[in-house]
């Protein structure tokens, strides 16, 4: 079986390697020695921070399994992790323009690390509080750093358009490549070394420390706006008028609560469906060609955008339609005696899935105003 893990892997490597290379080239634009070092600067800490985050992922429902705990125990720990991403979510704006984008992402360091070191307990109170701690993290993730680049991006009087290289960039090595590599080293110390399933998270906290260290060391405070003084209901009161105004806005929220809530149910499941028997398969270099399809996804979905005569609301039935489908091949066929087939599907999802999310910027863009947007 793992030789099948590992052919699938190679497979899409070599598709991944004929995509990029078969780009057409593109002017590059110039730029100064001084963005170059600020712009690579935030390359090495994003990336550090999302493999703090991309360590954990192929072992967390792993871990509670080897802890003894049922699926549903289990269940209750990522709903809590959810839900206060989810709470957090809506106020990590707000406090991270009024106390300092800087100390937000220094914040979500200290709060991920705390929660890695919860899971060297077994006692299901501390990993509870340890899902309550990563939630509020990747709420800071998504959101502090981000912000706190683009508000340096100006403050230094770098033109508009090189804000693009940065970002490219940053989704190239933290939403791919790093994720690739952090599911590879996963699976190499908890796995190949034997180190138990604990192992990768004890990695994410080095990586985090050296992070935070960067960014102690190197990075400026800024804020936000702090004329406009809105409380969060008014943000609220604001946001409900605008979605209740444009009906296009509240099908597209509702297009990607529905898209989310397939998704999370994946992430959830997507261990217990591979190992039935609670089995130790290489969950990390699954998780690797896991995001080696993400990539795919993306690489294609940009090529398809470039297109004038493709709209995206067209070819976006048909992501929904095959990753739809994709999910309903293991229920017909009954995934615990067909593992390949799950895998397989499983890769065929979370491609669209990635192409789902690179085409939704586009129509949210043209539909979503930017207070929404940053809401």
């Amino acid at each position: 079986m793992e030789f099948y893990f590992y052919a699938v892997f190679g497979i899409q490597v070599i598709f991944l390697v004929a995509l990029e290379f078969g780009r057409s080239g593109k002017d590059r634009i110039s730029t100064s020695p001084a963005f170059n070092a600020f712009k690579n600067n935030y390359l090495v800490v994003y990336s550090l921070m999302m493999a703090g985050d991309w360590l954990q992922g192929p072992y967390v429902y792993a871990l509670y399994v080897y802890y003894g705990y049922t699926k549903g125990d289990i269940g209750k720990l990522f709903i809590a992790g959810f839900g206060s991403s989810m709470l957090f979510g809506t106020i990590v704006g707000s406090l991270a323009d009024r106390y300092g984008r800087k100390r937000m992402s220094v914040l979500y360091c200290i709060t991920y690390i705390l929660s890695c070191f919860t899971k060297h307990s077994p006692q299901y109170r501390v990993l509870m509080l340890g899902r309550v701690l990563g939630g509020i993290a990747t709420s800071l993730l998504f959101s502090s750093f981000e912000s706190w680049l683009v508000a340096e991006h100006f403050k230094r009087g770098f033109e508009a358009q090189w804000l693009s290289l940065t970002f490219s960039k940053a989704i190239f090595l933290g939403n791919g490549l790093i994720a690739i590599i952090a599911g590879l080293v996963a699976n190499t110390l908890a796995g190949t070394f034997n180190f138990g399933p604990v192992s990768p998270f004890d990695a994410a906290v080095c990586v985090l420390a050296v992070g935070m260290a960067i960014i102690l060391m190197t990075w400026a405070e800024n804020y936000g706006d702090q004329t406009e003084g809105k409380s969060i209901i008014d943000q609220f009161t604001k946001a409900a008028s605008a979605i209740a105004a444009d009906e296009k806005i509240a099908l597209l929220g509702a297009i990607q609560s529905l898209f989310e809530g397939s998704m999370y149910t994946f992430v959830f499941l997507w261990t217990p469906a591979l190992s039935p028997n609670d089995q130790m398969i290489p969950f990390g270099f699954i998780f690797a060609t896991f995001m080696l399809a993400s990539m795919l996804g993306s690489s294609l979905a940009s090529r398809l955008m470039s297109r004038s005569n493709l709209r995206v609301e067209s070819y976006m039935q048909v992501v929904f339609a095959v990753a739809s489908g994709s999910l309903c091949l293991p229920v017909i066929i009954q995934v615990r005696r067909l593992t390949c087939i799950f895998f397989e599907d499983s890769i065929c999802f979370v491609y669209y899935s990635e192409r789902f999310w690179y085409c939704l910027k586009s129509v949210v863009l043209e539909a979503v105003d930017d207070f929404l947007l940053g809401f």
